[in-house]
């Protein structure tokens, strides 16, 4: 519970009004510290996954040279995308977080994990829409029957894992610590990760709750 409020009040939120906060969608939470944990080698690194280019990635296709982020996303969840003036939502931020990461020597994937929405607004024709109107500039892929999320304990949508060049976990959580707005971010969560793994030091906060809609599963 402490961790749920401690994430609600970075959010910008008291504890009272978490329930009526403007992020829409499921607003529950899960311990990053749940499925793989930090310290671990992360399974199906070489797992092939079709993209929205027509092409299968894996994990280590794109990996930098310090490691790669892998960003469990889809096409609706408002926590993602947005919720009109209420929140910005975290996906306008993938593409300059993916510069900042590739400039630290790491790759970013995104995965898509909702197979039970694959006949509707997570198909692959909707995913390429998608990801041609928000100009992605890195993977889109669809995780089939969830695999990857399951392997790695992945529960929402954005779920952030980042691994270093071997393939280990080193931060999971969230982006940062404002979905609402950019400009009112104070802690850059995946960034501050990658300038530790980068540098060589110790990274101050590996594990953050992750923060958005549930992946729908099958039979979930």
């Amino acid at each position: 519970m402490m961790k749920i409020l401690g994430l609600a009040l970075a959010l910008g939120m008291s504890a009272g009004s978490w329930a009526n906060a403007p992020l829409v969608g499921n607003p529950l939470t899960v311990s990053a510290e749940s499925g793989l944990d930090v310290g671990q080698k992360a399974p199906l690194l070489d797992r092939e996954m079709p993209g929205v280019d027509g092409l299968n990635h894996t994990i280590n296709s794109t990996m930098g040279t310090h490691g790669t982020v892998v960003v469990f996303s889809c096409n609706t969840c408002p926590f993602v995308v947005g919720n009109g003036e209420k929140s910005e939502g975290w996906e306008g931020r993938y593409n300059e977080l993916a510069a900042r990461l590739e400039s630290l020597g790491f790759g970013m994937i995104l995965v898509n994990s909702n197979e039970a929405k694959r006949e509707g607004v997570d198909s692959m024709s909707a995913m390429v829409e998608h990801a041609k109107a928000a100009e992605y500039t890195v993977p889109y892929v669809v995780d089939a029957n969830h695999e990857l999320a399951d392997a790695f304990g992945a529960m929402k949508t954005p779920h952030v894992f980042m691994l270093d060049a071997s393939g280990t976990l080193v931060y999971t959580g969230a982006i940062d610590d404002n979905v609402n707005r950019a400009n009112d971010v104070t802690e850059r969560y995946v960034l501050d990760a990658a300038k530790s793994v980068s540098r060589g030091v110790a990274i101050s906060i590996p594990s953050t709750p992750a923060v958005g809609c549930s992946i729908k599963r099958i039979g979930a």
